[in-house]
């Protein structure tokens, strides 16, 4: 009975661990250092995706990054109802992705991953590399360009072909954020030990 019940507080403080994003998000090593663990190993996870998708690591997890904080639950903040009365979201945008319930849909089905979840750093990096490939394959953006990557990321591939960015000053401000964390992850993992 004890040594069940040390058991259980044992997994419940591992996975309660896994919950909080990593500290020093600016960080790549010290990311991939705090998540190294035996089934949850984000460089493995990344290293994977850009195998599988050609997306560089530091894309993959600058894209985290900007849309999430690496916090596996995270939503947009909800509108007020008159000005106080916590209302709905603004979109459908969840996980460390911060995939919309329709693009999370679509890429389960033309990937098969149908058990994959937005809450699951593996899946949802996977979705990243497979969004940035699309994003290549239908608006012609390569692979390691990070602010071309996320402004259609941000806008959608239709949104991204109709320039609907231009005018969306937290696009423009977010590509900015994103390509400077991208070239520091760069940089940053060229000297991570391996």
């Amino acid at each position: 009975m004890r040594t069940a019940l040390v058991s259980t507080l044992s997994v419940m403080l591992i996975l309660s661990a896994c919950a909080k994003p990593p500290n020093q998000t600016r960080n790549a090593c010290a990311i991939f250092e705090q998540r190294d663990g035996l089934f949850n190993n984000w460089r493995r996870a990344a290293r994977n995706t850009e195998r599988e998708y050609g997306v560089p690591v530091p894309i993959l997890m600058a894209t985290i990054y900007t849309e999430s904080g690496f916090r596996s639950n995270a939503k947009p903040p909800r509108t007020k109802l008159f000005g106080f009365i916590p209302w709905k979201r603004k979109s459908t945008a969840y996980g460390y992705s911060q995939a919309l319930d329709g693009t999370w849909d679509r890429y389960q089905r033309e990937t098969g991953r149908y058990s994959a979840r937005r809450t699951d750093f593996a899946d949802a990096i996977q979705f990243i590399g497979w969004y940035h490939r699309q994003s290549n394959i239908k608006n012609g953006i390569p692979l390691n360009e990070p602010y071309q990557l996320y402004l259609a990321y941000h806008s959608g591939h239709a949104g991204y072909t109709r320039g609907s960015y231009r005018s969306n000053s937290e696009a423009l401000q977010g590509a900015k954020r994103f390509t400077n964390i991208a070239y520091t992850y760069s940089r940053q993992l060229q000297s991570c030990p391996n």
